[in-house]
C-alpha cells in the first residue's frame, strides 16, 4: 500500500530539522482578511449578547417582572354589595344574598370520573349532555352556572373535581315577590337593574367593586394572597315612597277585580296629596321576580305608567273646571241636555239616559256627554289644550321612572269641532293611569299641581297653580256628588268618610275603530273630601263578565283602597253616615 504524500512530506521536513509549526500541512491557504472578519463577527455577536443581557437585567427589569407576574398573578374583583331597596317604613323590598359562580377549566374537569360529572350536572340542575357540551371547549375558562346557592356550592366542593372553582357574587332577593315587583323591578345575572327602581336607580344602587392581587397555580387555585388593591364600596340604600301594607291591599284588590270581571288586566295607583309620593302602584297580571323562567310580556308590563288608554268620562271634570275658571258657567248654571243627544258636524253623540235640564253640578253627577259638550263648545280649543298640557297630558313624564309614556294630545290647531267635543268627555286623546291620578291634584290641592316622587320625600314640594282655589272647591263638591246614590259611583262610598271622584267608561280602539264590545272601566277619586289626603285611580281593562262600567268594575276597588289608606294614616272620620245606600240599578254613565 502506498503512503500519502502528506505523511512523506512531514517526515522529510522532520528529517531536515524543520519545526512542527512550520509544517507544510499547517500552512495557511486562506487570505488573512477572512480570518479577521470571522473574528470581528464573533466579537460583535458576543458584544450584542452582552448588551442585550445588560438591557434586560438593568434597563427592562420592571417590564420583565410585570410580564412574569402575568403568568402567575391574577387580579380578582371584589364585588360590592348592591344597596337595599326599602319601603317608606324601612321594610326591605330588595336585598342582595351571597352566592357563587361555578366555573371550570374544561381540560382538567373532563378527566374526572363519569359518576362525578353526573353528580355535578345534577347539582347544577342541568342535563349531563349540556354540561359536557360546555366542557367541550378550547377555552381555558368557562362558566358552568352563575348565582349558585351556597349550600349547593358546598356539595360541589365536596366532589373535589380538579379544575372546578367558584367566584363570589351576589343574587338579588325580593321578599314581597309579585306584589311589589312593578314598583321595585329586578336585576340580571350581572346584577344590573332591568326594570323599575332597580333600573332607574342603577348608579346609586350598584356601588363600586374592589380588587385584590393573588398568585394562582396552573389549576387556578389561589396559593398566595399578594394584597388588596382597592376596597369595594357598597351601593347606597334607596328608601321608596311606597307603603308595603297599602301596596298589598292595592295588589290583592286589583287582582280580585280582574278575576271577578274576567278582565284582560287591571291597575291601581295611590298618591299622597300633600307630597306627591306614590304610596302604591299595582298591576295584574304580575310575576315573581325571584323566578322569572316563564316571564311573559303581559306580566312584565307596568300598566300604571307604560299603558295609555282613552280616559272617558274621568276627563269631564277638566272641561267643567275650565268653564268655571273662565266665568262661562257656575255650578248652578242650567244646561238643557234634551233629548239626550247632540249632533256635532254630522256626528251624533248620546247620553246613556235623557236627563233634560241639568245644572253644571248635575252634568258631572250624571256624567252627561251632551252637557259637557255644550260647555266645551263655548271655549276656544287653545284654552282646553293649555289646561290639558298644564296638568301633564301629552307631556313626557319627569319623575325618572323607566318606561313612562307621554300619552297623546294633538295640537289644538288641528282640532275639528267634533274632535274637541270628543275630548271634552275623554275620547280622542290618551293618558296613562298615573298621569290621570296626578291631574286630579288640581281638585284635591286647591288648584295647584306638584311633581310625583317614587322615593320618600323629605321636603315639601312647590306647586304650580292651574286653577283657582274657588274653582277647586266647587269641583270637589261636584265630585263628591258622583258617589252619592244619585250619581254614577255609589259603590265608591266609604262608611264614615266623605269621598268623591269620577267614573270613566271608554270604548277600546280595535283596528282603528271604536269597539262596541270591549271597554276600559276606570275611576279617579279623592279621600277624604273635607281635607284631601289621597288620590286613587283604578283601571280595569276589557272586563268581559258582568258589567263593564267604571262605576261597577273600578269604584269598588277605589273604596277598598281608600278605606285602608285612611285608616292606616289615622285620618279621623269626617262623616256621620255609616249606612251606605247603593241603588239596585245604579245610574250608568254615558260613553
Amino acid at each position: 500500500m502506498k503512503r500519502s504524500n502528506g505523511n512523506s512530506s512531514s517526515r522529510v521536513a522532520a528529517s531536515k530539522g524543520v519545526a512542527f509549526s512550520k509544517s507544510p500541512v499547517l500552512a495557511m491557504r486562506l487570505p488573512d482578511w477572512r480570518s479577521r472578519l470571522v473574528l470581528i463577527a464573533l466579537f460583535a455577536a458576543f458584544l450584542a449578547l452582552g448588551g442585550r443581557a445588560l438591557w434586560l437585567q438593568a434597563m427592562s427589569t420592571e417590564f420583565l417582572q410585570e410580564e412574569g407576574a402575568r403568568r402567575y398573578q391574577r387580579t380578582l374583583e371584589l364585588p360590592a354589595i348592591r344597596g337595599k331597596i326599602l319601603d317608606r317604613n324601612g321594610q326591605v323590598l330588595a336585598s342582595s344574598l351571597p352566592v357563587k359562580a361555578v366555573w371550570a377549566i374544561p381540560e382538567d374537569v373532563l378527566k374526572a370520573p363519569p359518576e362525578k360529572l353526573r353528580e355535578l350536572a345534577r347539582l347544577l340542575e342541568m342535563p349531563e349532555s349540556d354540561l359536557r357540551k360546555k366542557l367541550d371547549s378550547d377555552r381555558t375558562f368557562v362558566y358552568l352556572k352563575r348565582q349558585v346557592e351556597m349550600d349547593v356550592v358546598a356539595q360541589i366542593e365536596k366532589l373535589k373535581i380538579d379544575g372546578i372553582d367558584t367566584r363570589k357574587e351576589y343574587k338579588r332577593f325580593y321578599p314581597q315577590g309579585e306584589v311589589m315587583t312593578h314598583m321595585v323591578g329586578f336585576t340580571n345575572v350581572e346584577d344590573v337593574g332591568q326594570e323599575s327602581i332597580e333600573l332607574a336607580q342603577q348608579k346609586a344602587l350598584v356601588g363600586q367593586p374592589g380588587s385584590r392581587r393573588v398568585i394562582k397555580d396552573r389549576l387556578g387555585r389561589i396559593i398566595e394572597d399578594v394584597g388588596l388593591s382597592r376596597e369595594p364600596h357598597d351601593g347606597k340604600d334607596i328608601t321608596l315612597s311606597v307603603d308595603s301594607k297599602l301596596q298589598y291591599i292595592a295588589f290583592t284588590n286589583v287582582k280580585a277585580a280582574v278575576e271577578k270581571f274576567n278582565a284582560k288586566a287591571g291597575a291601581a295607583v295611590v298618591l299622597d296629596v300633600h307630597t306627591g309620593e306614590v304610596l302604591a302602584l299595582a298591576n295584574w297580571p304580575s310575576y315573581n321576580p325571584n323566578d322569572r323562567r316563564n316571564l311573559t310580556g303581559e306580566q312584565l308590563r307596568n300598566r300604571v305608567i307604560t299603558d295609555t288608554f282613552e280616559p272617558g268620562s274621568t276627563l269631564k271634570p277638566f272641561a267643567v273646571a275650565l268653564a268655571l275658571e273662565t266665568g262661562r258657567a257656575k255650578p248652578d248654571t242650567v244646561i238643557d241636555t234634551a233629548p239626550g243627544r247632540i249632533v256635532v258636524t254630522g256626528k251624533t253623540i248620546r247620553d246613556s239616559h235623557a236627563h233634560g235640564l241639568l245644572t253644571v253640578s248635575q252634568v258631572i253627577q250624571k256624567s252627561s256627554n251632551v252637557g259637557v259638550i255644550k260647555l266645551a263648545q263655548q271655549m276656544p280649543a287653545q284654552e282646553m289644550w293649555e289646561l290639558f298640557t298644564k296638568v301633564g297630558f301629552g307631556q313626557a313624564p319627569r319623575f325618572g321612572f323607566p318606561g313612562a309614556v307621554a300619552g297623546r294630545v294633538r295640537p289644538y290647531k288641528s282640532w275639528r269641532p267634533v274632535e274637541q267635543a270628543n275630548m271634552a268627555f275623554g275620547h280622542g286623546l290618551t293618558v296613562s293611569l298615573l298621569q290621570l291620578a296626578r291631574a286630579y291634584m288640581i281638585f284635591a290641592r286647591d288648584g295647584d299641581i306638584i311633581p310625583l316622587s317614587f322615593t320618600k320625600v323629605t321636603e315639601q314640594p312647590v306647586g304650580q297653580q292651574v286653577i283657582s282655589k274657588k274653582t277647586a272647591a266647587e269641583m270637589r263638591e261636584m265630585l263628591e256628588s258622583v258617589v252619592s246614590p244619585e250619581g254614577t259611583a255609589p259603590k265608591a262610598q266609604i262608611a264614615g268618610y266623605r269621598v268623591g271622584g269620577k267614573t270613566g267608561t271608554a270604548q277600546k280602539v280595535i283596528d282603528g275603530r271604536y269597539s262596541q264590545t270591549r271597554y276600559v272601566g276606570s275611576f279617579a277619586g279623592i279621600a277624604p273630601m273635607s281635607n284631601p289626603r289621597f288620590i286613587i285611580a283604578v283601571m280595569v281593562d276589557d272586563p268581559r263578565a258582568g258589567s263593564h262600567y267604571g262605576g261597577d268594575v273600578a269604584s269598588p276597588t277605589f273604596a277598598a283602597l281608600a278605606a285602608s289608606a285612611l285608616r292606616a294614616a289615622n285620618v279621623p272620620p269626617d262623616s256621620s253616615v255609616t249606612d251606605i245606600i247603593i241603588p239596585e240599578h245604579p245610574l250608568e254613565e254615558s260613553m
